[in-house]
């Protein structure tokens, strides 16, 4: 069952060369299916397709956001002056102060957006190729990372999945000795009733025999019982065999509720009733976990 993961996990991966350094990090969360949301910075949205692609190898489900810092080597960048932008800023400097005015700084000229550009020097398609493959490399090692933390994550949801089973078949075992002893039930709150109706102390037992199995036929709740039972040992299946299970475990939860929500209607007994619902709630905890897997 070690192979069932989370939509939740979280990774990060470190990497350097020549032209520069790098961090990826990686965050997932719940999702309806995959979602990839990027942000690799000025200059790397390149690199956009080969994420999702090797995203869409590793995951099946969640949404994840992929986030890339570069760093260039200072030494290799490369400082550009717009110098015909300068120019026009100090022109019209002079034309509105007049040349007796004061001329603005450099600072506050380089300051302008547009003026001043630094940029890494990769130029060469050969350096940048080189620079690609280390960085999705690098990626790579996020998503392992990624994966194993969504692994360790889905280890702890089975055994809390499991743990709720466990809870469902102790609450079976109950429910069906509550069902077993209703027709009795019935029948001893059906005579008491007629009998004060009828204000005398006994009913025909063969009219009283025919009112208990109609009673005792629209409270039994054996099916129910039976099919919650069933749904127990398919999910037991389900997690034993791993993979990519959320959906199906999701579906199994909605059975046992449509099961649990029957049973509870059809109740006509407290303690059965009361079984019905602690049933809804354990059924509840475990579609919220069925949600966290993938």
């Amino acid at each position: 069952m070690t192979d069932v993961a989370s939509m939740t996990g979280y990774a990060r991966a470190e990497g350097s060369n020549d032209a520069g350094t790098w961090l990826w990090e990686l965050k997932s969360v719940n999702g309806r299916g995959l979602e990839v949301r990027c942000r690799l910075g000025k200059g790397l949205d390149r690199l956009e397709p080969a994420v999702r692609k090797r995203v869409a190898r590793a995951l099946d489900r969640g949404s994840l956001s992929v986030s890339l810092q570069y760093s260039s080597n200072p030494a290799l960048r490369v400082v550009t002056v717009n110098r015909d932008l300068v120019q026009h800023i100090m022109d019209a400097a002079i034309d509105v102060a007049g040349e007796a005015g004061a001329k603005p700084s450099l600072d506050a000229v380089f300051a302008i957006p547009g003026v001043v550009e630094i940029a890494a020097a990769l130029d060469d398609p050969a350096a940048r190729d080189v620079l690609d493959a280390e960085l999705l490399e690098s990626l790579d090692c996020a998503l392992v990372g990624l994966r194993g933390s969504q692994q360790s994550e889905g280890a702890r949801i089975l055994e809390v999945c499991v743990g709720h089973l466990d809870e469902i078949e102790a609450l079976l075992i109950e429910a069906h000795e509550v069902a077993e002893a209703q027709p009795a039930r019935i029948r001893d709150r059906l005579s008491e009733k007629l009998a004060a109706l009828l204000d005398r102390g006994a009913v025909a037992e063969d009219r009283l025999a025919q009112e208990v199995v109609l009673l005792a036929v629209k409270a039994d709740v054996r099916e129910e019982l039976d099919r919650l039972a069933a749904h127990v040992e398919a999910t037991r299946e389900l997690l034993a065999g791993g993979g990519t299970i959320g959906r199906q475990l999701d579906f199994f939860s909605q059975e046992f509720s449509r099961e649990a929500n029957t049973l509870c209607a059809k109740s006509s007994d407290t303690d059965l009733s009361r079984a019905g619902l602690a049933l809804k709630t354990v059924i509840d905890r475990l579609r919220e976990q069925a949600q966290n897997l993938e």
